[in-house]
């Protein structure tokens, strides 16, 4: 296939726990003051940022955009761009404008490298509910500095019990930080956070004697300074010392879609366009687009291996996963320079993983009644029972779950196998991704009204539903003490979803949806001292272990907040619609 159609995408700019840990942290570290010595380090010495490198480019100024005006991507579906070779004008869509459907993208950024949103500081008064300061002021005090640099927040400040790992910058945790400072208009922190955990990722990461892939990302990392040295070394974890030894599938995922959002809320492409990131997105990637035994499009993961990083069931092939993978692959598309073999692949790669996703893991009311009366034991490539899966698997809950309107995806499908489950993040990653075409996000959204006691209660949100109980919590979690009915992973409440429920919210227009749970938030977030989360069917009591000044608790409040006070900040989250990328009916 030619190049010409991948050279669009070089100007493009979309418009549209915490586990306990062993306190052991892994071998792999950065000593700032001995940065070259290490033998790991040699032998990624193209690759690797050393710490001058890191000081030099966080001097370089924001490089701002200069793109030429071509169709945004979003208004080209993958289709055509891989059908031809015809530059189109680059417009940028307003959602949130009805009288501007189109303007050109350069109007949305300043020429200060700052957000052209115009979000105001916390400092200048931008306080629509008295805790706004509160958590400003707790998001603050959670900040981590690597040689005088703000790199990133830990996970928790709750000096009530051990530390474990909660004194860490976890991947996946910062996001909502993060996403909280590039609203405010305090991109620094963003960009070091992103640049540091690069720098981790060119090293050496071995589990007793097999060596991961050179993509991987960190699950998190420490700041340990030595006051002797007066020296700061950086101490990575890539789950080698987590529960169950996973990997964390999901920080690569995290990590591209963060770089995204902070080329598209500053206008800088600098970070971007370094050689360095350029490499680090391909690494990535090439662990998932790599060719196998698999006969899906999806990634094939363990347990434990994201959120929901403990046995809970969703080993195969989990939604979150599937979702996060989708949104970085779209990300990555806008990231990379031209690059035409990759890029082909990154394209054949989003079709084939809509088509399976919007075929095979969409539930609604005439989708469950299908299954309900499949035939087993089909062949041949006319079944319609294409994973064989058994109707009497079917679990009781589900056919009073369904509501008449509403639908949703499942969490996990496979050979013989569906996981009924409602899991939130997955779901609404979907949505801001537009994994979910706009018809499935609107019933998402009808979904989640129809069941609001479910999967919201007294306290937003649930992280999953329903909560596995007695035998099958027995067999699944093997008896997990953490993760018993209600609590935890395990149909416990997470706060920290309020900001992926509201940016979906606006995504889909059904704001008021995100309000209504931000105002049940309001009510206790800080009189509870910002827990990790809640437990029971309600979510009415704060977790049996949860911590309190959970970071992510604190910011992904900040971001909702911020998101219904301006929604145009959506759109550094959220992906428009692909509309030739359509689900083929009948495929059940």
């Amino acid at each position: 296939m030619g190049c010409g159609w991948i050279s669009l995408i070089g100007w493009f700019v979309e418009g549209s726990r915490r586990n306990p840990k062993s306190k052991n942290m892994s071998p792999v570290s950065i000593d700032a003051a001995n940065h070259g010595t290490s033998a790991a380090a040699s032998a990624n010495t193209i690759f690797e940022i050393a710490d001058d490198d890191f000081s030099r480019l966080l001097e370089k100024p924001p490089k701002p955009l200069n793109i030429e005006r071509k169709r945004s991507f979003d208004e080209k579906s993958f289709s055509e761009l891989s059908m031809t070779m015809s530059p189109r004008p680059l417009l940028y869509r307003n959602p949130e404008n009805s009288s501007r459907v189109f303007e050109p993208i350069d109007s949305i950024y300043s020429s200060g490298g700052r957000s052209g949103f115009g979000t105001p500081r916390s400092e200048n008064g931008f306080e629509p509910h008295p805790i706004l300061s509160e958590a400003w002021d707790a998001l603050r005090r959670s900040m981590v500095y690597f040689r005088g640099q703000p790199v990133g927040t830990i996970a928790a400040m709750d000096q009530s019990g051990e530390e474990l790992n909660y004194d860490q910058v976890f991947v996946r945790d910062f996001v909502p930080s993060a996403l909280a400072f590039l609203m405010n208009g305090e991109p620094e922190i963003v960009k070091n956070f992103l640049l540091k955990t690069l720098c981790l990722q060119s090293w050496e990461k071995k589990v007793d004697l097999f060596k991961l892939g050179e993509g991987v990302m960190p699950a998190s990392f420490k700041v340990q300074h030595d006051q002797v040295r007066n020296s700061d070394t950086l101490v990575a974890d890539f789950g080698e010392t987590a529960i169950g030894r996973v990997a964390p599938v999901d920080s690569g995922f995290w990590w591209i879609i963060l770089l995204r959002a902070y080329t598209k809320s500053t206008g800088d492409s600098s970070l971007a366009d370094n050689p360095d990131c350029q490499r680090g997105i391909r690494l990535i990637l090439s662990l998932c687009l790599s060719k196998g035994f698999d006969t899906f499009p999806t990634l094939l993961c363990a347990d434990g291996c994201c959120m929901i990083d403990r046995r809970m069931g969703i080993y195969g092939y989990p939604i979150e996963i599937q979702a996060l993978f989708f949104m970085a692959l779209r990300c990555a598309l806008q990231l990379l320079k031209q690059d035409c073999e990759f890029q082909e692949k990154v394209v054949e790669r989003l079709h084939a993983l809509s088509f399976h996703m919007r075929s095979y893991y969409w539930l609604d009311m005439k989708q469950l009644n299908s299954i309900y009366r499949y035939k087993t034991e089909e062949y041949s490539h006319t079944a319609v029972n294409k994973f064989n899966v058994m109707p009497d698997s079917l679990p009781d809950w589900v056919f009073d779950f369904m509501p008449k309107r509403g639908g949703y995806f499942i969490g996990n499908v496979s050979p013989a196998r569906m996981d009924f489950r409602w899991f939130c993040l997955g779901n609404c990653v979907a949505i801001l991704s537009s994994l979910a075409t706009p018809e499935q996000s609107s019933a998402i959204m009808d979904l989640i009204e129809a069941r609001w006691d479910e999967l919201v209660g007294e306290m937003p949100l649930k992280i999953s539903y329903p909560a596995l109980e007695n035998h099958d919590w027995k067999i699944v979690t093997g008896y997990d003490p953490k993760n018993t009915r209600w609590s935890y992973h395990n149909g416990g409440t997470w706060p920290v979803l309020l900001w992926l429920l509201t940016a979906a919210c606006i995504k889909s227009g059904r704001p008021q949806i995100a309000r209504r749970a931000i105002d049940l938030a309001e009510s206790r977030l800080l009189k509870d001292s910002w827990p990790e989360y809640y437990d029971g069917k309600l979510g009415r009591y704060v977790g049996k272990q949860s911590r309190k000044f959970q970071t992510w608790s604190i910011a992904g409040y900040l971001v909702a907040k911020m998101l219904l006070e301006d929604p145009s900040h959506s759109g550094m989250i959220s992906l428009e619609e692909d509309k030739l990328m359509r689900p083929v009916a009948g495929l059940w």
